[in-house]
């Protein structure tokens, strides 16, 4: 007994200061740096704006907001912008529809009222939108799975500010023909050329910390790095990796100004410090977002963010909590 009772205290120690490893993504990862064209597309139709009909706010005052995702005409799905075309065009009321909409994760409906044209169509007083395209950086590929890390923010709509719930999205092919630079004041802009039919991959997830999914096929030749903590990141000099020119990566000098490990998606200031990307961006510019940020060898995050009045400046988010988010 003695022994038995010995041997089970003795496993109990054991299973308190064996380490366990909670981490389910890898400690290597290939940096990214390669620029990505995006679509995002929704569940539902987005309500992005509204206009007036013959003097009158009706969709304002039937009580929808810019934000609302539209998921039903009558009762009837509503999946894409033509879908709600259809369905409200082909309404046999002729006066006003029911409107199922999704707030704040809650779903609500509502009696809108139309005005029918001569030619038969209707004017809601909404404009709506069910797809975002744009550029981005690529942050990284897992080596093992092929998933892959963009971006280091959400998506939203640029002109209403609205978060896309996401139904599916692709990366796809996309070069780099200008730069639009960055001025006080005046963020700048990556200028590109798309390519939609050249799908990379399959964006899975759109989060606070970045979009992510999986590659359909091998798009970098980079070596993989190892993941730095939080705890590994240090003041000073760091690099990034993005393209301002073509396809064609480059590597650029930066420098981390300060950290916070507690931020969701603010972990890193920092300060572009070559002269060569100044000279030709400004400083970080539209389209950067996603940038791995390099520093010691490793990979310990992305850039996201400009300071309009500092163009020079601007964020960077962790590479743990991009991977974090996702595990």
């Amino acid at each position: 007994m003695n022994f038995k009772r010995k041997l089970l205290l003795l496993l109990i120690s054991f299973s308190i200061i064996i380490p366990f490893n909670a981490m389910a993504y890898s400690k290597y990862l290939i940096p990214g740096g390669e620029n990505v064209g995006i679509t995002i597309h929704t569940k539902g139709v987005f309500v992005v704006g509204f206009y007036s009909v013959n003097g009158k706010d009706i969709a304002e005052d039937a009580g929808l907001k810019v934000g609302d995702r539209i998921v039903s005409i009558n009762d009837e799905e509503v999946s894409n912008t033509s879908d709600l075309v259809k369905k409200i065009n082909s309404n046999e009321d002729n006066i006003s529809v029911k409107v199922g909409y999704v707030r704040n994760n809650k779903t609500s409906y509502l009696t809108l009222n139309l005005k029918r044209e001569s030619d038969g169509t209707y004017k809601t007083g909404i404009y709506v939108k069910d797809t975002i395209t744009g550029i981005g950086t690529l942050t990284y590929i897992d080596p093992t799975s092929n998933a892959f890390g963009a971006l280091g923010h959400e998506v939203v709509d640029s002109s209403s500010n609205v978060n896309f719930t996401l139904k599916n999205g692709e990366v796809f092919k996309s070069d780099i023909t200008s730069i639009t630079k960055s001025t006080i004041g005046t963020p700048g802009e990556k200028n590109a050329t798309l390519e939609p039919k050249n799908v990379y991959g399959d964006i899975k997830y759109n989060l606070k910390t970045g979009i992510f999914g999986k590659l359909n096929e091998k798009i970098s030749n980079s070596e993989p790095l190892m993941v730095a903590s939080m705890d590994e990141v240090e003041l000073g000099k760091a690099e990034i990796i993005t393209v301002i020119d073509g396809n064609k990566k480059e590597t650029f000098d930066i420098e981390i100004i300060s950290i916070d490990k507690k931020n969701d998606t603010k972990n890193f200031l920092v300060k572009v410090t070559d002269e060569g990307l100044i000279n030709k961006t400004g400083g970080i510019v539209k389209g950067m977002s996603g940038s791995p940020i390099i520093q010691n060898g490793k990979i310990i995050g992305a850039i996201t963010h400009t300071i309009v009045d500092k163009p020079t400046k601007g964020y960077g988010i962790s590479i743990i909590k991009m991977l974090e988010s996702v595990d």
